[in-house]
């Protein structure tokens, strides 16, 4: 049976989350990065849930949310996050995002600063237009009869370490991409596509924490470098790794995040 609760936000969309822990806990909300679901964070709960109140949702598009027809933007995917804290009497939450999630997170620091509390930014970027040909993926993706060359081409999210045999996490993530509607994939890709935070990410004032990944060839190190020097006093963190550092270097990964939330002001 599901944990899973949903709420409705403004413009009728459905929005699957998860909220486990006690209420006396600080909370932390995790972002999924593109093409998975809220599973993504699985491997962090047990380390995570000590010190925090986890609220884990799946972004519009993906997972147990609606997807509806149509190109996303920034604005209405950072929205859900505050909608999704309106419902549930949130007042600031600490905000960790990966990949697509870390997007959210630079919105949500730019434009809803009295909702955050500390900003965890994970292989991510600040723009990623010119480097990525979303408008092929787009076509790409809605014009598949299935999903599964769109998930081979996601294998790049991890080391040959992990693709050279069969592999439990690479296989786990490889079904959330299956199972990622192509519309709610096509409609994050335009919100990918058409995002450009690398002027106003200066304007962020919660303490902010960059996770790199020494070897992302999604979203390289120096775009979470960039974004780093961008805020004032953040923190940069290059682990060695890929791209979905939580799994890949899962204790290294909760040690580093654990220890930035607890850490004096």
């Amino acid at each position: 049976m599901s944990d899973d609760r949903h709420f409705t936000t403004g413009d009728g969309c459905r929005i699957a989350y998860r909220i486990e822990g006690p209420d006396n806990r600080p909370v932390l909300a995790l972002s999924n990065s593109i093409a998975t679901n809220l599973h993504m964070w699985d491997r962090s709960v047990p380390a995570l849930s000590r010190s925090f109140r986890l609220l884990r949702y799946d972004t519009r598009g993906h997972g147990g949310s609606d997807a509806p027809v149509g190109a996303y933007s920034m604005d209405r995917l950072g929205r859900d996050v505050v909608e999704l804290l309106d419902a549930l009497g949130i007042d600031r939450a600490h905000f960790l995002g990966l990949s697509l999630g870390g997007f959210i997170g630079q919105w949500l620091g730019i434009f809803a600063p009295e909702r955050i509390d500390r900003l965890i930014l994970s292989n991510t970027a600040s723009y990623l237009a010119s480097e990525l040909p979303f408008d092929d993926q787009i076509r790409a993706v809605l014009a598949a009869s299935d999903m599964d060359a769109i998930a081979d081409g996601k294998r790049n999210w991890f080391p040959a370490t992990m693709l050279a045999a069969p592999n439990a996490i690479v296989e786990e993530f490889r079904g959330m991409v299956l199972t990622t509607p192509p519309r709610g994939l096509a409609g994050c890709y335009a919100a990918l596509r058409d995002v450009d935070v690398r002027r106003v990410i200066s304007l962020i004032t919660a303490p902010t924490l960059v996770i790199g990944g020494d070897s992302d060839t999604v979203t390289w190190a120096n775009h979470g470098e960039a974004i780093a020097a961008a805020i004032p006093d953040a923190k940069l963190v290059l682990l060695p790794g890929v791209h979905i550092l939580n799994v890949e270097q899962a204790d290294r990964f909760n040690d580093v995040v654990s220890n930035f939330l607890r850490s004096a002001p």
